[in-house]
């Protein structure tokens, strides 16, 4: 191939302005790449993987790339047919769909979306062990072609001092999805003055059982940077009870903003909270209550989150995470090379 000595195409899905955590994981990754000598291609696939035609067609529009190697950067799993099998990296966040998929549909999913992606990639990445497992089971694939690489923190969350209210504390809450559990957050949360802050589209249904909890609320979606920015600096908390994850990038944002986080006692949660974070039962409401009423009544124990949230940051910067998919990169182009 003419060109460049090494380059990179990053594939990613559709734009959306509802769904934008794997571009924003992914931003700094591409530039640090940039930055080690690699010559970086973005593209976004046309359509929204909503039907087998749309599908199609995204593989064969993105036949028109060229580059050394190609980072499918998730979500969109069967993007890795569009390209030479020993040149595609492949990144898997979660597995939820397995979980929340039934019949043919589940079996459709199963196998476009991870066994056969899967099995055709020369290597694929996870951000989490508990994402790594799922793969394995589900995939049928061998654990030494799965390599864990935790996603990096960025910049656009700030750190901000901020006095505590203790009357009406301000609870924020990333996502609506039915994983994060924001039907028993609203049971936890009845009879205890605050505000719930959630960020994410809520339908009727919900919005008309949180009016009949009495909690005093606020919702918000379609955020840039500099808005949910402000959503953590005028928070209190973050209550991140999540059922299912990937890997919980809300718990580092909180670390960043310098609020305590309240979050599941289970992987990936515990894993990325490290000890900064509040842990309980996200299937209990009273878990959770216990949980909030104990970061919300100790003023200790919320400056010792706090300042353990600053230390396990240190385990996520973007150098540390950017310099394990270069160094996956290159391996694989030296295998290309001495093939």
């Amino acid at each position: 191939m003419a060109g460049p000595l090494k380059s990179i195409c990053f594939v990613f899905r559709k734009k959306n302005p509802q769904f934008f955590s794997i571009e924003k994981v992914f931003e700094t990754i591409v530039k640090r790449t940039a930055n080690e000598g690699w010559k970086v291609m973005t593209t976004y696939v046309p359509r929204v993987s909503s039907s087998l035609l749309n599908i199609f067609r995204n593989i064969w529009w993105l036949r028109k790339e060229k580059a050394h190697l190609y980072h499918i950067t998730g979500d969109i799993h069967y993007a890795v047919f569009a390209f030479p099998r020993r040149k595609t990296v492949l990144t898997i966040h979660d597995s939820v769909f397995i979980y929340q998929t039934k019949g043919f549909k589940r079996w459709v999913m199963l196998h476009l979306f991870l066994k056969w992606p899967v099995s055709y990639a020369t290597a694929v990445t996870t951000i989490s062990e508990k994402s790594k497992s799922d793969i394995v089971k589900y995939g049928r694939c061998n654990p030494e072609k799965v390599t864990v690489i935790p996603d990096p923190i960025n910049n656009h969350i700030s750190f901000s001092k901020k006095g505590f209210n203790k009357t009406q504390p301000e609870i924020l809450f990333i996502g609506s999805t039915p994983n994060k559990n924001i039907e028993r957050t609203i049971e936890a949360l009845k009879g205890i003055p605050c505000r719930l802050n959630i960020v994410g589209r809520v339908d009727e249904k919900l919005i008309e059982k949180i009016k009949a909890n009495g909690i005093v609320h606020n919702i918000s979606f379609n955020l840039t940077e500099e808005e949910l920015n402000r959503k953590y600096a005028e928070s209190d908390i973050l209550l991140f009870p999540s059922l299912f994850e990937g890997f919980g990038l809300p718990i580092l944002e909180a670390n960043q903003a310098g609020r305590p986080v309240i979050t599941s006692n289970i992987s990936p949660m515990k894993e990325v909270a490290g000890d900064a974070a509040c842990l309980v039962n996200p299937e209990d409401a009273g878990s959770i209550r216990e949980g909030l009423l104990k970061v919300v009544g100790d003023e200790n124990y919320r400056s010792r989150l706090i300042a353990a949230g600053q230390e396990n940051l240190k385990r996520f910067q973007v150098e540390a995470i950017s310099r394990k998919y270069s160094d996956l990169y290159q391996i694989l182009l030296n295998k290309i090379n001495s093939a």
